[in-house]
């Protein structure tokens, strides 16, 4: 391999095609941008002018026949990305896929088995596994320090639909078949798993339409989920604000202390409130926070350290990424049952981790 290792990057218009192209600047000195396939019906709508002269390939098939590349940023919508992953890793290509890759375990599983298979770098953009606090709440978890774990609670509430607009693609039944659970609450869903480590042993769900515009798919709803420790989760978000604005907090409540995350402080990166026991006269009382993060690209500093993640294992510095096929194929397999147990009205059983 090169020195500097070639990119393709599939789906240039995808709503986080930029971001992760920013993002890449980064790392100039490792990896570069050398092929573009469009996707989007080969719209570039979106993209810079720095990548203008660069050879664009009409599909996989002939980026894959034309192109000199050793891996690639996939950003397809649910209806394309898992062909096109498994067409990349068969030929032996290294992957980084926009999440969440498929509207279905089931889609995502031949994927999954192509990535296996051929032994190339995979890795998926679930950043919040790179996060600083996210890995303190990991650790404290494993460690104990919250005791016996009671209950998760995870909010998520972003722009409704009218932002983007009903007839973006993010919402259209054939393209994306799935709503907000699975473009944006696939983030704390994957999350979960790397926070507890436990196995989701049954899912309670309501999802739906319950905002005023209508849409093809579900603008959000409420999970209730069981895990195998005992501990209960409970996780509501949708496309509810009536602007560009995002709430986000997530609230861990054990025998021996809580916490409470939240991921967009003001003039932070991140913050924690964590509570803890009275021994005696003088309770446990802890804020920590994260310095403002000013590095470019999609996600900043957890993007980077996502990438460099996946570089490192490219270059066999590396066994695997934080983010592997088994995780991502676990998150679209807690979406498929929450939303089995939406459509039946019911609590659906499962062993998923």
């Amino acid at each position: 391999m090169n020195d500097i290792i070639r990119l393709a990057f599939v789906g240039i218009d995808n709503p986080h095609g930029a971001g992760w192209r920013d993002l890449l600047l980064n790392f100039t000195d490792q990896a570069r941008i050398v092929e573009l396939c469009p996707g989007y019906d080969g719209t570039t709508y979106s993209l810079e002018e720095r990548y203008a002269d660069l050879p664009i390939r009409g599909d996989v098939d002939e980026l894959l026949k034309e192109g000199e590349f050793d891996a690639a940023v996939v950003c397809l919508p649910n209806d394309q990305g898992p062909a096109a992953i498994k067409r990349l890793a068969s030929h032996g290509k290294h992957v980084l896929c926009e999440k969440p890759i498929a509207a279905s375990g089931s889609d995502a599983a031949g994927m999954c088995k192509a990535i296996k298979k051929s032994g190339v770098a995979f890795q998926s953009g679930y950043t919040w596994r790179y996060d600083d606090l996210a890995t303190r709440l990991r650790r404290m978890i494993d460690e104990e320090r919250f005791g016996k774990l009671i209950h998760i609670d995870m909010s998520m509430i972003t722009s409704d639909v009218r932002r983007r607009g009903p007839d973006h693609y993010l919402f259209d039944a054939e393209q994306s078949q799935v709503g907000f659970f699975n473009w944006l609450g696939c983030h704390y869903l994957d999350l979960l798993f790397y926070l507890t480590s436990c196995k989701v042993v049954g899912v309670t769900a309501r999802t739906g339409v319950f905002g005023a515009v209508d849409a093809d798919v579900e603008d959000g709803g409420s999970i209730l989920i069981d895990l195998d420790d005992g501990c209960l989760v409970t996780f509501t978000g949708g496309y509810w604000i009536p602007r560009w604005a995002g709430e986000n907090r997530v609230t861990i409540r054990g025998s021996q202390r809580w916490a409470h995350w939240d991921p967009a402080r003001k003039g932070t990166d991140g913050a924690l409130e964590i509570h803890g026991p009275q021994p005696q006269w003088y309770a446990m009382e802890d804020d920590y926070e994260l310095s403002p993060d000013d590095t470019p690209g999609y996600g900043g500093v957890r993007g980077v350290r996502l990438v460099q993640d996946w570089l490192d294992v490219i270059r066999g510095e590396s066994k695997r990424c934080r983010n592997t096929p088994a995780s991502t194929l676990a998150t679209l397999k807690l979406l498929d049952a929450a939303y089995k147990s939406s459509s039946k009205g019911q609590r659906v059983a499962c062993s998923i981790s």
